[in-house]
């Protein structure tokens, strides 16, 4: 099988970043702003030779804050574990799911209750692809 992914080269584009608590409450007087550079390639990605993005389609995972049309950032040098959320192929489709180990059995839940989990057995044609590790959610 294929990664359906294509690796791009890094983009060096700072944006500005103002270092200051932005109030979601009261505002607050703008008196001490600190404009610096930011890269979001340095804040989001932390391995880059081991990260992919994928677009997230439906919505069995908007308990998780995940919805249809999110951009997830997904690391594979992370070591996949209980409740980690993961890009895992089940049965040669992908699919992003919680990680939850119950007892001796590995499962994959949805965080929406209209979804069963999907209960991992020994010679299911089953991998985990990597931990998602942002989600970028466009407010529209």
């Amino acid at each position: 099988m294929t990664m359906p992914f294509k690796l791009i080269a890094k983009k060096q584009t700072a944006i500005r970043f103002y270092d200051v608590g932005v109030s979601a409450g009261f505002p607050s007087p703008a008196d001490d702003y600190k404009e610096r550079k930011l890269d979001l390639n340095d804040l989001l990605i932390k391995q880059p030779e081991a990260t992919f993005f994928a677009k997230a389609t439906g919505d069995s995972m908007i308990g998780a804050g995940i919805h249809d049309g999110d951009m997830l950032i997904v690391d594979r040098s992370i070591t996949a574990s209980d409740g980690k959320i993961v890009i895992a192929v089940v049965n040669g489709e992908l699919t992003v799911k919680r990680l939850k180990i119950v007892g001796r059995t590995t499962q994959l839940h949805s965080e929406n209750s209209k979804y069963s989990p999907i209960i991992l057995c020994e010679g299911d044609n089953t991998s985990v692809w990597g931990v998602v590790t942002n989600v970028v959610h466009p407010l529209d």
